[in-house]
């Protein structure tokens, strides 16, 4: 429960960072809506980006897994209309901010996770475990 709380903070932190990262392009009002950015995109990633994934198998194949792209930007910019105070505004955040997003989110999850290695389950992170 904790580590998902974490997870969930590291996301909203990251989506705070791409906000100053891409400028005009994303904008998001204030930290509560960055949190519940951060859920919907959870949610939506969860849901909806494996059955778009599936749909689009045949043109991610020919494109040689950069549509793929495509189906992330689409994801972020749906948590975007389904949440007030966050906005993805151009191709450039749309292709770009979901490409940072992961790169940040990586980098802030991994500092939680060696910060508090027992809020992570053992199948998760199996080194982290047999370190203690």
């Amino acid at each position: 429960m904790l580590g998902t709380l974490f997870s969930l903070l590291g996301t909203a932190l990251s989506l705070l960072i791409v906000d100053l990262a891409l400028g005009k392009g994303v904008d998001i009002a204030n930290f509560p809506a960055a949190m519940i950015a951060a859920v919907a995109i959870g949610l939506l990633n969860s849901s909806v980006r494996p059955v778009l994934s599936a749909l689009s198998m045949p043109l991610n194949f020919m494109s040689f897994g950069a549509f793929s792209l495509v189906v992330n930007g689409f994801c972020f910019w749906l948590a975007s209309i389904l949440v007030p105070g966050f906005a993805v505004h151009g191709l450039p955040a749309f292709i770009l901010g979901p490409v940072i997003l992961s790169f940040v989110n990586t980098f802030v999850n991994q500092y939680f996770a060696e910060k508090h290695p027992e809020l992570q389950s053992s199948q998760q992170y199996p080194e982290l475990k047999a370190e203690k």
